[in-house]
């Protein structure tokens, strides 16, 4: 059976570009490749045939040869693709390494024609303290951070004295180096370079061919006002040092709030419980009360008033991240129950209990359910 033509097996025009019998061998490939066409008997012999067609065409010299004699350029060993290859019908190795980046790239992790670019350094982590004042108002503070930086004796790139890397003579720069394993080509990162693509025959003596060197740096952070704890700032580009000149790691700064002595926080609102005395529970009366701020807040206790009552102050609370207004505070009272009395107090509260029977609804109306509960467990 005569050959078909190779422009028809790869699905291209005669005048397609270098670039386009790429793009239709790579599509071609990943449609006829054995491994994904077990149920159909022709994918093989389609797909040694794409491979040869390839094989011609991907070639400037070979192609002009084909686009002049056919089929006839190559009978007879005139050059054509030589039997006994990966499935026969074409080179497969040669043919398929020129897109096997294009099919495998993205999981390999790598490109082709170049090494990796030089590594970036690692992000770090800063755990910061507050005060709630500070979280309150915010404010700039200076941190110091142990970290690597880039080595000032070679500039950051290894080498003694500054000089250049040179290509690494494994890889010829490219970070990588292939092997053929059956009909595939396997690609690993380069042993001699590490991946890179350059080596460094005179290190530095300062970093030791790193391109950087431990240090600490001392840096000035502005906390913005309404920061809570979980707050995470970065900083750009304020990491670790690349390798070998790489670009830095980012730095980034976790917020701790501290718990504080008067007020608790819930979002933008603060809670402060303020213990009152018995006399000013059931008198009524006003208090002063702290404020986050610094300042003072005058609040006004209604006569009669129970432990756990809530009164609001507005706009005394933590200001929200960003903007967004603030919060309030609201003050919770604790009712005091009076202690080391003395004799002349208690004589004037057994005189203020028996004129306190009607003074104590809760009581009464407790009491009363009590004594409905007693009577029915006798009945």
């Amino acid at each position: 059976m005569s050959k078909r033509d190779f422009y028809d097996v790869l699905g291209v025009s005669k005048g397609a570009s270098a670039d386009e019998i790429k793009k239709a061998y790579r599509s071609k490939a990943k449609e006829l490749h054995p491994d994904r066409n077990s149920d159909n008997p022709k994918a093989e012999s389609q797909f040694k045939e794409a491979n040869e067609a390839y094989e011609i065409l991907k070639d400037a010299n070979k192609k002009a040869a084909y686009d002049r004699y056919g089929h006839a350029a190559f009978e007879g060993g005139g050059g054509g693709p030589r039997p006994g290859h990966g499935f026969g019908g074409g080179d497969f190795s040669s043919a398929f390494s020129d897109v096997f980046d294009d099919l495998f790239g993205d999981f390999m992790g790598g490109q082709r024609g170049g090494g990796r670019r030089a590594a970036r350094g690692s992000d770090l982590r800063y755990n910061l303290r507050v005060t709630m004042e500070d979280a309150y108002s915010g404010l700039q503070k200076s941190i110091h951070v142990p970290t690597a930086v880039a080595c000032s004796a070679c500039d950051g790139n290894g080498a003694e004295g500054g000089a250049e890397p040179t290509t690494c003579p494994t890889c010829s720069g490219m970070g990588k180096v292939r092997a053929q394993q059956g009909f595939f080509t396997v690609e690993r990162t380069c042993p001699t370079c590490s991946g890179l693509g350059q080596i460094i025959k005179n290190p530095c003596k300062t970093c030791g061919g790193q391109g950087r060197v431990e240090k600490d740096r001392a840096l000035n952070v502005n906390i913005p006002a309404g920061v809570e704890t979980g707050t995470r700032i970065r900083l750009a580009g304020e990491g670790e040092a690349g390798m070998r000149g790489g670009p830095p790691g980012d730095l980034y700064i976790f917020v701790e709030v501290q718990a504080h002595d008067l007020f608790e926080r819930d979002g933008t609102n603060l809670y402060c419980r303020v213990p009152v005395s018995m006399a000013k529970a059931a008198l009524g009366g006003a208090i002063e009360v702290p404020t986050i701020d610094g300042g003072r807040g005058r609040v006004q206790i209604p006569a009669g008033s129970q432990s756990g009552r809530q009164m609001r102050l507005r706009g005394k609370g933590m200001p929200a991240l960003r903007g967004g207004g603030i919060g309030d505070m609201f003050i919770e009272l604790a009712v005091e129950t009076p202690v080391n009395l003395t004799s002349r107090q208690k004589e004037l509260l057994r005189e203020f209990e028996d004129l306190s029977e009607d003074n104590n609804p809760e009581s009464k109306t407790f009491f009363s359910s009590v004594k409905s509960f007693w009577d029915g467990m006798k009945g």
